[in-house]
């Protein structure tokens, strides 16, 4: 009796198995199923992921332009749309991808004030980092940057754990500035500043705290007959000479300018008597020899008017008082200086 009770048993249990088995086997192909649903999504979001690294790149391509992100805690740099360093002429090789050697490339004139600004927001004293700067590009050149960043992610302690970013080469739009500044403030035969830039200079000087200051009007003897004996050309040729001459003979930090013609003006931050005379006679000493010029020789000459001041006086007027003392030396005999009255 026991054995024929167990078969409908088994038969049951192997039914119930099937059953089991049929449902195993449903949720296995569901699970392919979503899995190879999965695969098609992720294939999809990595072709929609390279279409839009695609468009940016497009987009960024030849702006100057670049994305960079930084892990604050370990200092590591990513630059989404450029390989980091080439926007210096650095490989990835040559120039680690860290913020240590973002500042070793920073100009030592802003080193200190842009790290400055950056640690600033860092420690969320800034809503933002934003600063245009310089950096030392591989070949000593300088580059101009203008950089922008904001931190977008804190750890759980409320730190801030990446700062995103990005990074503007500007270089040539400085170089165009720099460009328009000199039109500006140059001479464009000689290179020496401008009445405009020399005016600036003066009125500069006014407001620093030295003993007064000395204004030289230096003028060419004779040059109109040399102007019209052997031409324009050779004259302005003649005129970038001496400008060349002055620059050698005083220091970088005086002003050296040219009012027009054959006139030159330097501004010295000094109005002791001895050592304006010395300079003056190291200038006429340039012109002792005759000089060549284009396979010529000629013999130069410059009368000089000094003009002392304290600060007080308006540039037109200590114009004025150099140019009358430059005259008195041209009536007495020329190629010398003389001090205004």
């Amino acid at each position: 009796m026991g054995s024929l009770f167990a078969v409908p048993s088994i038969l049951s249990l192997m039914n119930e198995t099937k059953i089991e088995l049929a449902k195993l086997q449903e949720m296995l192909a569901t699970l392919e199923q979503e899995n190879k649903q999965l695969r098609n999504d992720k294939a999809e979001l990595l072709r929609h992921k390279s279409v839009l690294e695609e468009k940016l790149n497009a987009a960024l391509d030849g702006t100057g332009l670049c994305l960079w992100e930084q892990h604050i805690p370990s200092g590591n740099l990513t630059m989404f749309n450029m390989e980091w360093g080439s926007l210096l002429g650095y490989t990835i090789d040559e120039l680690a991808a860290h913020i240590d050697s973002w500042k070793a490339n920073l100009h030592p004139d802003d080193r200190d004030w842009v790290i400055a600004n950056f640690d600033d927001h860092v420690k969320g004293k800034t809503e933002s980092y934003q600063v245009t700067h310089r950096m030392l590009h591989k070949d000593g050149s300088v580059s101009w940057v203008s950089d922008r960043g904001r931190i977008v992610e804190f750890d759980e302690d409320g730190q801030p754990l990446r700062i995103m970013g990005t990074h503007i080469d500007i270089t040539q739009e400085k170089r165009y500035e720099q460009g328009l500044s000199e039109l500006a403030n140059k001479d464009p035969l000689t290179g020496l500043l401008n009445r405009k830039a020399l005016l600036e200079a003066y009125e500069q000087s006014k407001i620093q705290e030295h003993a007064g200051g000395a204004l030289l009007f230096i003028d060419l003897d004779d040059f109109k007959v040399i102007n019209d004996h052997y031409g324009h050309k050779f004259g302005d040729s003649l005129l970038m000479l001496i400008a060349d001459l002055l620059r050698q003979q005083v220091a970088e930090s005086l002003v050296i300018a040219r009012l027009g013609g054959d006139e030159f003006v330097l501004l010295v931050n000094s109005s002791d008597r001895a050592l304006l005379s010395a300079l003056a006679q190291r200038v006429l000493a340039c012109f002792t020899a005759p000089i060549t010029l284009e396979n010529r020789q000629i013999s130069i000459g410059l009368s000089i008017g000094i003009c002392l001041h304290q600060g007080e006086l308006e540039f037109a007027e200590i114009c004025d008082r150099a140019d009358k003392a430059m005259y008195q030396v041209k009536r007495q005999g020329k190629n010398s200086f003389a001090f205004a009255a």
